[in-house]
């Protein structure tokens, strides 16, 4: 791990760990660990990813949703909190989940304009930045699993150069 782990933190009640396990073209597997299980949430793919974490917001209701779904007739709020969720897992132990291609610490701070904006840690290289929306944060994880191809191809050549 290249950086110095400044930016590695949670910070949120809703801070997730995102663990990058495969990638095939712009798909990618994994799962990600949020404080209020033991348990990882399993990705399949980018939709599942969205759509798990999402779900996760409206359970919590943070950060609150500006934009709700419309319906005609009765309405099931299926995202209505039965009880309180407790923090079962402490920062340090999300902090210590890591994915084979990257690991990413995603807190998201807004759900406006039907998007999320918040902040992404790419905790390889301890680097943090700003997402305006859902597919900006994609963007963000797609270069760094890039940028590890990139250096996995480098380190190959280099293995098959000297043998």
């Amino acid at each position: 791990m290249k950086g110095s782990r400044k930016q590695w933190y949670i910070g949120t009640p809703n801070g997730v760990v995102l663990c990058i396990n495969e990638r095939q073209g712009h798909q990618f597997k994994g799962r990600f660990y949020h404080g209020y299980s033991k348990e990882a949430v399993k990705l399949e793919s980018i939709e599942d990813m969205v759509f798990s974490m999402e779900q996760f917001f409206n359970t919590l209701n943070f950060p609150y949703s500006s934009t709700s779904s419309r319906t005609f007739g009765e309405t099931d709020d299926t995202y209505q909190k039965d009880q309180e969720l407790k923090k079962i897992m402490t920062d340090e132990e999300l902090l210590s989940r890591h994915g084979d291609l990257g690991s990413f610490i995603i807190r998201v701070q807004h759900r406006q304009n039907s998007s999320w904006q918040g902040r992404i840690t790419w905790m390889e290289e301890d680097k943090t930045v700003q997402f305006r929306s859902m597919f900006e944060m994609i963007k963000l994880i797609e270069s760094a699993l890039d940028n590890v191809e990139i250096q996995d191809e480098e380190e190959k050549e280099a293995t098959w150069e000297s043998e």
